[in-house]
């Protein structure tokens, strides 16, 4: 992608986005949720880029316009757990989206918004591999691979709680591939109180709180 924000420009929005944010970051959870302010600076950088850098316009809430959105969010200096925020609510997820949302609920609910986007790439790295099921949901529910699952189905989800919102908005990022992870080869990861045996013929990624990821 080209660049689309010269200095000049990325700081006139930098400063349209933080306007009024305080260290308490409660200032910063209303601005991530002010819709009009997101849309307003979205288009002021199309406009700067032109019609040529940035791409057609697309629909609100599709992937290709959160990876949009949070590209430049990311250029205006907006931290991940902003990100997060901004996009728990928007678009319904599809039901393969849902499958990846519920893992990350389950799975890593206590860890970092970092491990918990890496266990929804992993999700999407076995998908793409050719070596595990192609769809995310096949992959989630493929026997002996996650704990959480029994017999195919999954226990309930508190879609009140704060967790929930967090893996909804970890999940739009990670299905928008806006936010960078783990590689798209790292396809296995576990807790750091195990040490199974098919670690020994796989290389070490990446240790992100509780877990540690590899790849072949």
């Amino acid at each position: 992608m080209k660049k689309i924000l010269g200095a000049g420009s990325a700081s006139a929005i930098a400063a349209v986005l933080l306007l009024g944010v305080s260290s308490s970051g409660q200032a910063l959870a209303q601005q991530v949720n002010n819709l009009p302010v997101v849309q307003a600076v979205v288009q002021t950088a199309a406009a700067v880029a032109g019609p040529d850098a940035a791409g057609p316009v697309v629909a609100f809430g599709s992937d290709a316009a959160v990876a949009r959105e949070a590209n430049v969010l990311q250029k205006a200096g907006w931290p991940l757990y902003a990100l997060v925020d901004r996009f728990a609510t928007g678009a319904p997820l599809t039901d393969e989206a849902n499958c990846v949302a519920v893992a990350v609920y389950h799975e890593a609910r206590g860890e970092s918004l970092e491990g918990q986007m890496a266990v929804a790439k992993v999700i999407m790295n076995r998908a793409a591999s050719g070596v595990y099921p192609a769809s995310w949901c096949g992959v989630v529910k493929q026997p002996a691979q996650f704990s959480f699952v029994r017999r195919g189905r999954f226990p309930s989800v508190d879609r009140t709680s704060d967790a929930w919102r967090k893996a909804l908005g970890v999940t739009r990022l990670a299905v928008a591939n806006a936010v960078q992870s783990v590689p798209t080869d790292c396809l296995w990861y576990h807790a750091t109180y195990v040490a199974p045996r098919w670690r020994n013929h796989l290389t070490r990624v990446n240790k992100i709180g509780a877990h540690i990821f590899y790849r072949a």
